[in-house]
């Protein structure tokens, strides 16, 4: 029996919503990338799988951004893609940088997936969460977040592990949905996902 076999009954309406960022971060930490492809698949095993959705920001008016091919195969692979353009800023040092906080995308889809999804798998360890996931549980959903504190600083905090229904470290999880990092130009399926 899996972890996720314990945690998920098989009557469960279930969702994903994976911060991009954050998950890409939390795998970057533990040394392994996402296969995304086994991630959505083991989670198609467990309940009544509904949807993946994938946030992320882009950065527009480039000749090529790092994320590209990822969206894209994503898109084209059974995950719901919710996107916004990335903010340019100047940092105090001068270097032109990007920002695309998806925080607000991903509370208000969890609201509103309160009225069809049982169980929602959150991927990120962000604490800004915390009323989002508090108010999706007084309508009866569960929600367990997948982040990691074995990584170094950790990427989940204290508030979002204590709110959440079930924490699943991620480093747990790195058998049924990683692998060890890739060298470069490895396989487009699921390229490296720059914040």
């Amino acid at each position: 029996m899996t972890l996720l076999d314990r945690l998920i009954h098989p009557d469960e309406r279930v969702a994903l919503f994976i911060d991009g960022a954050n998950l890409y971060s939390a795998a970057k930490g533990l040394t392994f990338d996402i296969d995304y492809r086994k991630l959505l698949d083991e989670f198609k095993q467990h309940g009544r799988f509904i949807r993946a959705y994938y946030y992320t920001a882009l950065v527009e008016d480039q000749d090529f951004s790092p994320i590209r091919p990822l969206v894209d195969w994503l898109d084209y692979n059974g995950y719901t893609l919710v996107t916004k353009p990335a903010k340019e800023y100047t940092d105090a040092n001068g270097r032109r940088r990007f920002k695309g906080d998806m925080d607000v995308e991903i509370a208000v889809d969890l609201l509103q997936a309160a009225s069809y999804i049982d169980h929602a798998f959150l991927f990120s360890g962000d604490g800004d969460f915390v009323a989002a996931i508090e108010a999706v549980q007084r309508k009866g959903m569960r929600v367990s977040v997948i982040s990691t504190i074995k990584s170094n600083p950790p990427m989940a905090s204290d508030e979002i592990r204590r709110a959440a229904d079930d924490f699943i470290d991620l480093a747990d999880l790195g058998n049924l949905i990683g692998r060890p990092p890739r060298e470069r130009g490895g396989d487009v399926r699921t390229p490296h996902h720059e914040d």
